[in-house]
């Protein structure tokens, strides 16, 4: 049985190695998430000025800065999020992140931060429809080196069996931006089988917000599976 010395010593002992790990973790996602908000920002404005006078006025281009946390892009009807989240992660016992020899060689390395992209419905924001549903399509993972990897929808490249092989660049954040776009202006809006419309409530077509009515997703009723991922 370990004495009172013996745990104290062992907490003092995480203090310095887990939360010092943690904390450098915390830091190196926190810098890849700024830099991803750069990209996004600039990637916004040069798109709306290449494709000024080409495209519907009323078709929106834009970026939003959503605090320390998060951020936004609009592409026409599609909105794309991404959102830091602000603790360090693990992974369970058959993930195949341990299979990997960079995390072999030293468990440390299999810590990671997590920037996970949704997609939504531009309206469902603009109209405030609550009961929308938006979908995980892509999550970033980065660990102490700044070494990552991608999960998600046709983020193909940067696989988990890749990982401790590459530092995220300027690159490698326009392409990971790029394919969630692509994917998000790909993933159209169906409509729901008959059977997940056919009732409804009473408090659904008296609420106020006319536009709240009906719960609407691009695939309501339908799976959403990770085939690709």
């Amino acid at each position: 049985m370990e004495s009172h010395s013996d745990l104290r010593t062992h907490i003092k002992q995480l203090l310095v190695s887990k939360s010092s790990l943690k904390q450098q973790i915390f830091d190196n996602t926190n810098s890849l998430f700024n830099e991803l908000k750069e990209a996004i920002h600039e990637f916004s404005a040069d798109l709306d000025e290449e494709m000024d006078e080409k495209i519907d006025k009323r078709i929106r281009i834009e970026y939003s800065d959503r605090g320390k946390f998060e951020a936004q892009i609009q592409i026409a009807g599609d909105l794309l999020v991404f959102v830091m989240h602000t603790n360090v992660f693990n992974f369970e016992h058959n993930h195949r992140i341990w299979q990997n020899p960079y995390v072999q060689a030293d468990r440390n390395n299999s810590y990671c931060g997590v920037i996970n992209i949704y997609n939504f419905l531009a309206d469902s924001m603009k109209f405030k429809r609550e009961e929308d549903e938006g979908y995980l399509i892509g999550r970033i993972f980065v660990n102490r080196e700044g070494k990552f990897f991608v999960e998600g929808k046709r983020q193909e490249r940067w696989k988990v069996d890749d990982f401790g092989n590459e530092c995220v660049s300027r690159e490698a954040i326009l392409e990971i931006l790029e394919r969630a776009i692509l994917y998000a202006l790909d993933f159209d809006l169906l409509v729901p089988t008959y059977d997940t419309v056919k009732k409804v409530t009473a408090e659904q077509f008296l609420s106020r917000q006319e536009n709240t009515k009906l719960q609407t997703g691009k695939r309501l009723g339908y799976d959403f599976r990770s085939d690709d991922i």
